[in-house]
């Protein structure tokens, strides 16, 4: 799989080198169950059947576990990442060696249903976003080690990547601010540390309420300003203070039930960390045929 497939933000993301370990973990020194019952030379065929509504992500995924599992299996794709899918809905058949099949079956299965869980929630929150200019991101509430699939599933239900890690923006938080002194003293020490690095990162700073928006505006020298934990009132107040003069992010206790509410207010970005931490995983099953 060429990692062009994936959103550049995430070309880090070594696709083979996770499906190496995750099927050794699964693995270990042998599928005893298949290796007893299923004689080597065993064709099959199975089909990948959707059992709820929602948007599919992981296809393309699964076609690389396969083709790692074994590069003789032939995979037939009916629907594609992105797509609305229904119950009953085929999206794909695999066939070869069965014991190949076996293998594959629980890996490909983990990982499409729970990315196809978090784009399915994601799609939910951008339609109900629709009509605005607010874009809907994700955080680093991710799970160990999967963050680059949990982050593509994000993209695929058509959302944005916030920061992809530590080392890929400053994102100055309360509790970087109360360690180094203050807003200005963090804001100061970010551009320093920036210059002297000589690294061209965005500056993002939270705001915690509607004075620290004003000390940060004072300050300047940052790219975005986070409100978190803002009241409706409290962003709009915000939003009208900023005036375009940064990107503006809200976060912090935004559901699907309040989310248009803080899109109308004109913010540019909204994170929400319910959609890579608490998420329900979409039922799919792998059925022989």
């Amino acid at each position: 799989m060429s990692n062009k497939l994936l959103p550049e933000s995430l070309y880090n993301f070594n696709i083979k080198q996770f499906i190496h370990s995750a099927l050794a973990e699964d693995k270990g020194d042998g599928d005893h169950t298949s290796l007893a019952c299923v004689p080597a030379s065993a064709k099959g065929k199975a089909h990948l059947l959707v059992k709820e509504s929602g948007i599919i992500a992981g296809v393309a995924l699964s076609l690389e576990i396969f083709k790692q599992v074994d590069k003789n299996l032939k995979v037939t794709i009916f629907i594609k990442d992105g797509t609305a899918i229904k119950k009953g809905d085929i999206v794909l058949t695999v066939e070869g060696k069965a014991q190949s099949i076996l293998l594959a079956e629980r890996l490909v299965l983990n990982c499409m249903q729970r990315m196809s869980g978090i784009a399915t929630y994601t799609n939910k929150l951008v339609r109900l976003c629709k009509g605005t200019k607010t874009s809907v991101i994700d955080t680093r509430k991710t799970t160990p080690n999967v963050r680059g699939l949990e982050k593509w599933a994000v993209v695929i239900g058509g959302g944005v990547n916030h920061r992809i890690g530590l080392y890929d923006m400053i994102l100055i938080k309360d509790n970087h601010i109360d360690y180094a002194g203050g807003i200005q003293q963090a804001i100061e020490a970010a551009n320093k540390y920036l210059k002297a690095k000589n690294k061209k990162l965005k500056i993002e700073v939270e705001a915690r309420n509607i004075d620290e928006v004003k000390q940060i505006l004072a300050i300047g020298n940052v790219s975005r300003i986070m409100l978190d934990n803002f009241s409706i009132a409290d962003i709009k107040k915000a939003v009208k203070l900023i005036n375009h003069n940064y990107e503006t992010e809200a976060s912090g206790g935004i559901t699907e039930k309040n989310i248009q509410s803080y899109a109308k207010c004109g913010v540019d970005l909204i994170s929400v960390g319910a959609l890579t931490h608490n998420i329900k995983s979409l039922d799919l099953s792998l059925k022989a045929i």
